[in-house]
């Protein structure tokens, strides 16, 4: 009987031991899986920086050219040269130059979503969709109402279109995030969450 006391008290013991040797190697892991995820994030922002944000003014400028196009044609004769230029009645001609189309303003969304660890891919995806869509449709508006100004020569228009740009375009990112938070239940905030996951993990904690 002693004998089997000491078999099961080993026994028990072991079990206890094995149970622990697996769950640091399942952080371990963990930790390992979220370090590549990591790596994985910030390796695309900088792929997609370097070249210069072309990626975003070649997706962005035909959908958002086009529909400022048929906007503006449902209320004057507009026509579409050179996929940049609107003419309005054959005689004011309107230029969406790159800072019309904001793509520094898409990167941002992006940095912003990718910035933030803990966030499943296919939610990310959804985000990140999100961001795009609602940041075109304001950009689309601004541009369409401008254009309309600028045509009938309101004496607003210098004003209008510094605050628009300068001003609103970045309450229109920040805004557009905090409702990606609220709607997608983020609640890892972009970089902070990174720097305290790497600081938890370095020397620096240890000592």
């Amino acid at each position: 009987m002693a004998k089997s006391k000491k078999r099961g008290g080993k026994s028990k013991v072991s079990k206890r031991r094995t149970k622990h040797r697996q769950k640091k190697q399942s952080a371990k892991n963990r930790k390992i899986i979220t370090v590549q995820g990591l790596i994985a994030r910030y390796l695309i922002l900088i792929a997609v920086a370097i070249p210069g944000l072309w990626l975003f003014y070649k997706i962005f400028t035909p959908v958002t050219v086009w529909p400022v196009y048929w906007l503006l044609n449902l209320l004057y004769e507009t026509f579409l040269f050179s996929d940049i230029v609107l003419l309005i009645d054959w005689s004011f001609p309107i230029e969406l130059i790159p800072a019309c189309i904001a793509g520094s303003a898409y990167y941002l969304l992006l940095v912003l979503n990718l910035a933030t660890p803990k966030i499943k891919p296919k939610i990310r995806v959804y985000a990140v969709l999100f961001s795009f869509v609602a940041f075109l449709v304001i950009n689309i508006l601004r541009i369409f109402i401008l254009s309309i100004m600028a045509y009938t020569g309101s004496s607003f228009f210098d004003a209008a279109h510094q605050f628009l740009w300068y001003s609103v375009s970045t309450l229109f990112v920040v805004g557009i995030w905090f409702a990606e938070v609220k709607l997608f239940k983020i609640k890892e905030i972009p970089f902070y969450s990174d720097l305290k996951f790497l600081f938890r993990m370095s020397h620096f904690r240890k000592k």
